[in-house]
Parts: C-alpha cells; sequence; structure tokens
C-alpha cells in the first residue's frame, strides 16, 4: 500500500483527536465569551423576539451580521446556555483551523511542513485563547483557512470566503484577491463578481435596516476606539505590526518565516505559493486600511497573516523533505534545521509562561462570571431591580448581565448615573483594573452614589441598593 493510501486514515484519526481535544477543553476549563461575542447572542435573541438589535447601544461593538444569526441559532437551541455553546462552536474553530493548517501547508509545501505549522499554530496561546473566550475571530480563521485549502487543490473557494465576509471583513480583500485569479476566462465571472460583493452589501444593508446608516459599523467602530482612546492612526502600523505578530506566533516563528518564503519562491515559484501569500497580503493591506481609516488598531487584525508566517515557517523548518535525495540544497537545508529546532526548544521556554497566562486569565474569566451570576441572581440584588436600573461603573459587564437578566434594564454608571436601583462594584486589584477603569472614565464611578447600601457580596463583585 502507498503512503497516500496510508495518510488518508492518518488524517481521519488527527482530525478526530483536534475535535476530541477542542470537546474536552471546552468541558474541563468552563469558559465564557468575550464582552463582544456576549452582545452577539444578546442581539441573536432579540431577532428572536421580533426585536431590533441594539447596535448603537452605548460603546456597543462592531456587528458581524453571521455571528449575530450564529448567535440567534444557539439562543434558540439552548436558551440561556448558548454562551457556553459559542464557546464549544468556537473552540471546535479553533480545531478546523489546525488541522486546515496541516491540509493547505500539505497542499502548498508537502506534509511535513503542513504538519509543523499546524503545530505552530496549535501552540500560539492568542489563538487558543480567541477561542476559548468565544472570538469571532476563531471561526472566522477556520472559514479561511479551508476557502485556501479548496483554492490550493483547484476547487471553488466561493462559499466559504463569503461566510468569512459576513464575519469579518479582511475577507473582502481576500475575495477581492481571488477575483483576480478566477475571473480571467472564467464563463462564470458575473457569480463570481456578486460573491465578491454579497458578504459587503449584507453588512451594509443590515446596517441600514437596523440604523439608518449602511455605514455605521465603520463609523460606530471609528467612534468607539476615540473613545476608548485606542491605538489609532497610520503611522502607528509598522511598529504594532512587528510587536503584534511576535505576540501571536511566538518570534522564533515569526523569524523562521521569511526564510521559508526566500527557499519556497526560489524553488516553486510564486504561483505555487498564491494562498499563502494572498492570506499574508489580504492581512496586511486591511491591517494598514484599518490605519488609515483611523480605526482600532489590535493584534487581533492580523491573525491571517499570521496564519501565513505559520506556513512559511513550516517550509522553513523541514520542507527539505519535500526535496529530492541528491537534492544539492537538501543536505545543508537539513543540518540549518536541526540547528533551528535547537533553537525552537529554547524558544518553547519562552512559550510556558505565556501559555500559564492563558490557564490564570481563563480562571479569572471563569471567577468573574460566577461572581457577577451568584449577584445577579442574589433575592437582594433582585428585589433592588424592581427599584431601579443595574449599572455598572463601566460597559464591560453590561452585555453579560442582559444575557442573565433579557428583562432587566442594564448600564454603565460612566454614561449615565441613577438615583435608585443597584449599583455592582468590582473587588480585587485585577477585577477593579479589568472592569472599573475605561478610558475618559471618572474614577468616582467607583464609589457607591449618596444614599446606597451595601445589599450583597459574591466573589470579585459588591452589590449596593437604594429603593
Amino acid at each position: 500500500m502507498t503512503g497516500s493510501r496510508f495518510a488518508r486514515p492518518v488524517e481521519y484519526a488527527a482530525a478526530a483527536l483536534a475535535v476530541g481535544v477542542a470537546v474536552l477543553v471546552w468541558a474541563i476549563t468552563r469558559t465564557y465569551p468575550n464582552y463582544d461575542s456576549y452582545y452577539h447572542l444578546v442581539w441573536g435573541r432579540q431577532l428572536l423576539h421580533g426585536m431590533e438589535p441594539t447596535f448603537t447601544a452605548y460603546a456597543a461593538p462592531t456587528q458581524h451580521p453571521l455571528y449575530v444569526a450564529l448567535g440567534a441559532v444557539l439562543g434558540l437551541v439552548f436558551g440561556e446556555s448558548a454562551d457556553r455553546a459559542l464557546v464549544l462552536v468556537c473552540l471546535l474553530s479553533h480545531a478546523a483551523l489546525v488541522f486546515g493548517t496541516y491540509r493547505l501547508g500539505a497542499a502548498v509545501f508537502g506534509r511535513w511542513s503542513g504538519l509543523v505549522a499546524a503545530l505552530f499554530v496549535a501552540a500560539s496561546a492568542s489563538f487558543l485563547l480567541y477561542a476559548a473566550r468565544g472570538y469571532v475571530d476563531a471561526p472566522f480563521l477556520a472559514l479561511v483557512v479551508w476557502a485556501g485549502v479548496l483554492a490550493a487543490t483547484d476547487r471553488s473557494p466561493w462559499v466559504l470566503l463569503v461566510l468569512a465576509g459576513l464575519l469579518r471583513p479582511e475577507a473582502w480583500v481576500l475575495a477581492g484577491l481571488a477575483w483576480l485569479w478566477y475571473v480571467r476566462g472564467s464563463e462564470r465571472r458575473v457569480w463570481i463578481t456578486v460573491a465578491v460583493v454579497f458578504a459587503p452589501v449584507v453588512w451594509a444593508l443590515s446596517d441600514w435596516i437596523v440604523t439608518g446608516d449602511p455605514l455605521h459599523s465603520l463609523h460606530a467602530t471609528s467612534d468607539l476606539a476615540d473613545d476608548l482612546g485606542r491605538v489609532r492612526g497610520l503611522q502607528h502600523v509598522p511598529g504594532s505590526f512587528v510587536s503584534f505578530v511576535g505576540a501571536t506566533v511566538r518570534p522564533p516563528v515569526a523569524a523562521l518565516a521569511p526564510i521559508g518564503f526566500v527557499l519556497a519562491w526560489r524553488i516553486m515559484g510564486w504561483e505555487r505559493m498564491r494562498v499563502p501569500l494572498a492570506l499574508f497580503a489580504a492581512g496586511v493591506i486591511t491591517f494598514v486600511g484599518t490605519g488609515a481609516l483611523g480605526l482600532s488598531i489590535l493584534p487581533r487584525y492580523l491573525t491571517v497573516p499570521s496564519v501565513a508566517l505559520c506556513l512559511f515557517a513550516g517550509y522553513a523548518l523541514v520542507g527539505f523533505t519535500a526535496l529530492a535525495h541528491d537534492h544539492p540544497w537538501r543536505l545543508w537545508w537539513a543540518r540549518g534545521s536541526a540547528a533551528a529546532t535547537v533553537v525552537g526548544a529554547i524558544g518553547l521556554l519562552i512559550l510556558a509562561p505565556s501559555l500559564s497566562n492563558v490557564r490564570e486569565e481563563l480562571r479569572f474569566i471563569r471567577a468573574t462570571h460566577d461572581s457577577l451570576i451568584a449577584t445577579l441572581d442574589d433575592p437582594q440584588v433582585r428585589a433592588g431591580l424592581r427599584c431601579g436600573p443595574l449599572t455598572f461603573p463601566t460597559y464591560r459587564l453590561v452585555p453579560d448581565s442582559k444575557w442573565h437578566l433579557p428583562d432587566a434594564v442594564v448600564g454603565a454608571r460612566s454614561a449615565q448615573r441613577r438615583s435608585s436601583g443597584v449599583e455592582v462594584f468590582a473587588l480585587g486589584q485585577k477585577a477593579l483594573m479589568r472592569y472599573g477603569f475605561a478610558a475618559g472614565t471618572s474614577p468616582s464611578v467607583n464609589l457607591p452614589s449618596p444614599g446606597f447600601s451595601p445589599v450583597a457580596r459574591h466573589g470579585l463583585l459588591a452589590a449596593y441598593r437604594r429603593c
């Protein structure tokens, strides 16, 4: 039996293992969605109840149409447990991303290069944290990478690119690059063009229907970046690019990637590398465009090029295995890879603290969630909600509370203080810094208003009430 006939069952087993690990991590870590994702769950439930989603709420994140729809489906099926179901979807998406990276790397550079690239992605603490916190990036990356797999194996990637484009705008750039490649001499150029513009049009229509502004997502994102004092501007793009990529895939991987690119270019040429290059180019174009438009410059915006760097780094490390045994480069390349592996082993010592940081972050999120639910379910707090709204120092725990108490009026004291109701405060330095302060917010929001008295304390949170 040939190696290729053995490979397929091994791939199936690897895919099953990745899914099993994702489910196991979901079961034993008990994490919860981040701020943006809880809002998408709230918006999805509002759609189910025939209400317009509150895209214009104070400090609301950018809406992502397909994620709102996913929130609605999960809410319909799982009820309030949809938050945990969303985390499971994202962890399964992370597993699909890792396996898809292998398949893409194998299709372009060879199986061993694909395997190493997948290990680089799996070892990224940032990718894992995005999945464990239910970020939209996890399913988006899985769709993008599998679209790349289809394109690299001469199959149509359009359905996956359209879905990805309903999650993040980076896919619009990827679709545009794919259009340049596929439209040449194609008899389906009209349908290809429709696929390219479909996601932006749906995004603009959903903004227009709900807010009256087809560019609400762009305007709101820019305004929010200004309100929160985030890093913005084209001048910050070069430095942020280097630091963000190094933080996402670790410096040893980022250092290997240019070497892999040069080697692949010399051996394969541009056309063979078109998919990894498109991933990298789309991410860079979007990142630069983000700076030019004055939007927030965030590490999450470089996840797509980071995956491409993992692919090139994998080729740099073990690409010699795809060369003929008598190839003049094979021996020195193998020796260089052995030396790089030793250096990479040292890099694992650098990686270990970041994984510890992920564990600590997930423990903190779990403790915060448990504290919040216990506080919201406290009889004294429930009684106080009959007197007025529930407020927090800043906006950061508002969607979590709206998800648990859909009928309550929930707000942030940084936007408006109330004379009655329930005020919740963060306890402990980390909780206070995370949930008590925000750019442009007065520290006084962390002090009870006149007439409010303590009624409950659970873990990291304390509640005061006035009726």
